[in-house]
């Protein structure tokens, strides 16, 4: 059997009666096909191209995916459009169609299709490896959970690796923060590398035990990899909200779930190689490691040239800025980026030290000095109004938890890793139906003692106006004792 816009719905269903319920499930338009008075009606006439039609997909899209499927459950090669058996597949120039067979091989993984020959049928197609962050998106929209798109962006990497390995790194200028992001990556390369070397010793090791160059040298490389915390915040606070802003969400949700899996799973090597458990040690460094190795492959084949492709000149500016306040992850980057230039980037203004002044409760304040004492509080300050939207935060010197302009104007929701979500969200629903004012944490983040609250913020009627999210080092408060009533300034060191 030949397919083409020619073949009949009636003779491939006939002849592959399987494709009745694959077709029902791959799209929601198809589900009336079940309706046997139709198939005897219609479905005796109408050819692929009418079909097609009728489901609103491309006929290109559905004659890649009924083959896919023959293939998959009969191992036969069909021919498309008169092509000989075995020929390779066309090309696919339209890109609904080719997002339309990306999404079906995803389908097909979630199913657990064979490895192979979902290779094959993706080499023709990823040639915009753009389109799989597009494809994410989509199946979150139709309601695959997040869960299920993280665990299959793992495995579509492992079977797209040999596709994705024929592209090219994005280019980027010295200084350009997408180049900054892949001398990172450069770095960690290096640092991956050691690190494997003697973890792979310590797992074939004789016992069970860490020797104390080992240990000294994994402490280091440990130490060292730590900095990539720096490297997901800039893509957590610059990358993910330039997405959002362009209605991508799926690919900055799937990544940044990964991003805390990693961090923990480090946390773990370093608390595993400081008892001294060589055989946990190595087993959950080595895991971290290769999951660093993946992200390194999902930012430079996957995330990196979707950002390319749809930030301008005026979102790359505004994560510059932003990821000088976040700082860098092994590196310094170079000078040469922006071109010098008036005007290319904004400078907050500086206030004066006069302007008009603010009438508050008790007393007024010009804006120069509420914005002075906001960042002179021991405080890291967050606002959130009542549209769930980050409106400010306190930029002082030393935050807790980094921020960069790229969280203002975000959805709170997407200011937390996937894990939290809905925590924040049971909060927020509490403080708006007046079910509560206040809600609090404290962790143990790096040795210190890290305070958290959550205020509901309510005007003189008692309308929700928000939150206030206030945290606090609370290492030095908690370790007071006694009394201090007199000033100790001529006791310090000159």
């Amino acid at each position: 059997m030949v397919l083409d816009a020619r073949t009949k719905l009636d003779a491939l269903l006939k002849g592959y009666p399987f494709l009745l319920e694959f077709l029902a499930g791959w799209s929601p338009k198809f589900e009336k096909l079940r309706n046997p008075l139709l198939r005897k009606t219609v479905g005796r006439l109408a050819t692929l191209d009418q079909v097609a039609a009728l489901g609103d997909v491309a006929l290109d899209a559905l004659v890649a995916a009924i083959a896919g499927e023959v293939l998959r459950v009969t191992g036969e090669t069909v021919e498309r459009g008169g092509a000989p058996a075995g020929a390779a597949a066309p090309a696919f120039t339209d890109r609904a169609a080719k997002k339309e067979v990306l999404k079906d091989i995803i389908r097909d993984l979630h199913r657990g299709g064979d490895v192979e020959d979902l290779k094959k049928r993706f080499g023709e197609l990823a040639r915009d490896v753009a389109e799989i962050g597009a494809m994410e998106q989509e199946l979150i929209a139709e309601g695959l959970p997040e869960e299920e798109v993280r665990r299959l962006c793992d495995v579509h990497v492992r079977v797209f690796e040999e596709s994705l390995a024929a592209h090219a790194a994005p280019e980027a200028a010295p200084g350009h923060p997408l180049h900054t992001l892949m001398e990172e990556n450069r770095a960690l390369e290096k640092v991956l590398a050691e690190a494997q070397a003697v973890l792979a010793r310590l797992k074939d090791g004789p016992g069970p035990g860490i020797g104390p160059a080992d240990r000294a040298r994994l402490g280091g490389l440990f130490a060292s990899l730590t900095e990539i915390d720096r490297h997901f915040l800039k893509k957590e606070n610059q990358l993910f909200p330039r997405l959002e802003e362009k209605g991508v969400s799926g690919p900055s949700k799937v990544m940044w779930a990964v991003h805390d899996d990693i961090r923990a799973h480090l946390k773990e090597a370093r608390r595993a190689l400081e008892t001294g458990d060589a055989e946990l040690a190595a087993r959950t460094g080595l895991w971290a490691l290769q999951e660093m190795r993946d992200m390194v492959t999902k930012e430079e084949k996957i995330l990196f040239p979707m950002t390319l492709e749809l930030f301008d000149d005026a979102d790359w500016l505004r994560v510059k800025k932003g990821e000088e306040e976040i700082g860098y992850a092994w590196i310094a980057p170079a000078p040469a980026w922006p071109p010098a230039g008036p005007g290319q980037v904004e400078a907050s203004p500086a206030a004066g030290p006069g302007g008009a002044r603010i009438a508050l409760d008790a007393g007024a304040l010009t804006a120069e000095q509420v914005d002075l004492m906001l960042t002179r509080l021991p405080l890291d300050i967050s606002f959130v109004d009542e549209a769930d939207t980050v409106v400010y935060y306190s930029a002082t010197p030393e935050r807790i938890f980094p921020r960069t302009p790229g969280v203002i104007g975000r959805k709170v929701q997407n200011c937390h890793p996937p894990k939290s979500v809905d925590t924040v969200e049971r909060i927020l629903r509490a403080f708006k139906a007046g079910e509560r004012d206040e809600a609090e944490f404290w962790i143990d983040l790096r040795g210190r003692l890290v305070h958290i609250r959550y205020f509901a913020l309510r005007d003189r009627t008692g309308a929700y106006r928000g939150t206030l999210e206030v945290s606090q080092d609370v290492t030095g408060v908690r370790a007071l004792r006694g009394e201090r009533r007199l000033l100790d300034w001529d006791r310090e060191p000159s």
